[in-house]
């Protein structure tokens, strides 16, 4: 068993992945990070008679993630130390490969084991946007992309019964096995679900949103990104409305939600992509005088919302 005491990262770094190439699973002793708690990663100390770098529960699950594997529970060695153990991801258990296009995203596919709704990182800036739309104000919300629902849903926990109750959303999607659940998981009657093209939205002749989100749809490759974020804008959306976008900057893999998309070429994350469609969105928006935010990690949300109001 490796241990570690006050080698650099750098070293830990590299024995792990030279050690990935040969198994699957890796275990060292390092510091228990209760032991130096409030300290910041580097900082030395000494137990015991043994001098130790310090390092964060948090720094190491990163390691972790950035070495495509899981860390299990440690376990405590000595007063002073613990054993980490990592497990490698089983990448080709991911949605991404999938090669079938109808329903990549139905309920019997890979994507349908996902549940944003239940992580932290993609729950905390979604809410804090719909807050700053203040949603429940908006009574009109189109969702583009919606599979089963989980956009929805956040907002029906979040807001009481009544003011729920009294929106009208609309949810399109291409996935008709997703649509069919979002029909059953929606039974107040407020909510309408359509299995349609977003490149065709003129047809279904909806009129004006108060509010319009769409997390993880725009950038697909049968869309036209721009042509459809501007028709959005000016085609959709009310003087008065706002927009959620949400931008996926992860991948899913193994069970897990891992921080950065895979980029087409690209052995790692590369985000030129999406920081290229993110800065378009922002300052579109803005020369249509919106007010324009970007939070979140794992997902990056772009929240826009209009200053036309009384014009």
């Amino acid at each position: 068993m490796k241990t570690f005491t006050i080698q650099p990262l750098i070293d830990i770094l590299a024995w792990a992945n030279e050690q990935l190439q040969e198994s699957d699973t890796i275990r060292f002793e390092v510091l228990n990070p209760d032991c130096g708690r409030g300290h910041y990663a580097g900082e030395r100390l000494t137990l015991e008679g043994t001098e130790y770098c310090y390092r964060s529960y948090k720094a190491w699950s990163d390691l972790g993630e950035l070495l495509f594997c899981r860390m299990l529970t440690p376990q405590i060695l000595t007063q002073s130390t613990i054993l980490l153990t990592y497990e490698k991801l089983d990448c080709s258990d991911s949605f991404h490969r999938s090669e079938t296009h109808e329903e990549k995203y139905g309920t019997t596919s890979p994507f349908a084991r996902i549940h944003k709704n239940e992580e932290p990182s993609f729950v905390s800036p979604y809410l804090r946007a719909l807050r700053s739309v203040k949603v429940g104000e908006r009574k009109r919300i189109l969702n583009l992309g919606i599979n089963t629902g989980d956009e929805f849903d956040l907002i029906r926990q979040m807001l009481p019964k009544e003011i729920y109750e009294n929106l009208s959303l609309i949810g399109i999607d291409h996935s008709s096995s997703a649509i069919a659940a979002a029909r059953e998981r929606f039974p107040e009657g407020n909510a309408t679900f359509f299995v349609h093209d977003i490149n065709d939205l003129a047809s279904l002749d909806m009129g004006l949103f108060d509010l319009i989100i769409t997390i993880g749809t725009l950038q697909s490759s049968n869309l036209e990104f721009k042509p459809l974020f501007m028709s959005l804008v000016q085609n959709h959306l009310t003087q008065e409305g706002s927009l959620i976008i949400g931008f996926p900057n992860c991948r899913w893999m193994g069970g897990e939600m891992i921080y950065g998309a895979k980029a087409p070429n690209y052995p790692y994350s590369e985000m030129s992509i999406l920081i290229k469609d993110l800065y378009y969105c922002k300052k579109y928006c803005q020369q249509k005088r919106f007010r324009v935010t970007v939070t979140g990690r794992d997902y990056l949300f772009l929240t826009a919302t209009s200053l036309k109001k009384g014009l």
